[in-house]
């Protein structure tokens, strides 16, 4: 067995001291980003019954678990991801590479036409730790989620979005902004501190 390096090893020990994982194992949900979404949702109130939610980038499944806690059996959440998910209830999962056409056509099936409420993204690349490798990626994935927003999104929907700050993200939050009438930077206190990740809140889709 090849041998964990210091920074897994530290990485090991402080997920399992996580306040945030102990409390995912109590209440029962699949992964500490549940509560990111939890504490996003109480602070601006965007999950309700009768929605129509999708999930990118979604496993191993807290976000999507959170939201069907919360339509509770009243709406629809579509999750999607290149990584294997479990099953849960409320939740119709599609495996597959989002930059690629034949998963998103399999999307679209499923929505049937109907506009969507909410498009949450939790997507980010399998890190190099360089930031020029690490930043157009992660762009990349970021710009996909507009794009897809744009798609489906319904007049007044929203767009919730990991990003990573970089070369790059004026030019990407610019155009956000043209397309929302509201756009805000969050940082939930789930996300750990030393972590880049911010969350990017556009609210009020416009019609273009």
């Amino acid at each position: 067995m090849a041998k964990r390096s210091k920074s897994s090893e530290r990485w090991l020990k402080e997920h399992a001291a996580d306040a945030y994982v102990k409390r995912a194992h109590k209440e029962g949900f699949r992964s500490r980003a549940a509560f990111k979404l939890e504490e996003l949702d109480a602070s601006e109130r965007l999950l309700k019954p009768g929605m129509v939610i999708v999930d990118l980038g979604a496993a191993p499944g807290g976000w999507s678990q959170y939201a069907a806690k919360v339509l509770n059996g009243k709406g629809s959440v579509y999750a999607l991801d290149i990584l294997p998910m479990d099953p849960m209830p409320g939740v119709e999962f599609i495996l597959g590479d989002f930059r690629e056409s034949g998963p998103l056509a399999a999307l679209k099936t499923l929505l049937q036409g109907r506009p969507v409420d909410l498009v949450m993204s939790d997507m980010a690349p399998n890190m190099s730790g360089i930031d020029a490798v690490d930043q157009p990626r992660q762009l990349d994935l970021e710009e996909l989620a507009l794009e897809f927003s744009a798609e489906v999104l319904r007049p007044g929907g929203v767009l919730l979005a990991k990003v990573f700050q970089g070369a790059g993200f004026d030019g990407f939050l610019k155009r956000v902004r043209g397309e929302f009438t509201r756009v805000r930077m969050k940082k939930p206190p789930a996300s750990r501190a030393r972590s880049a990740e911010m969350y990017l809140l556009a609210t009020g889709r416009r019609i273009l």
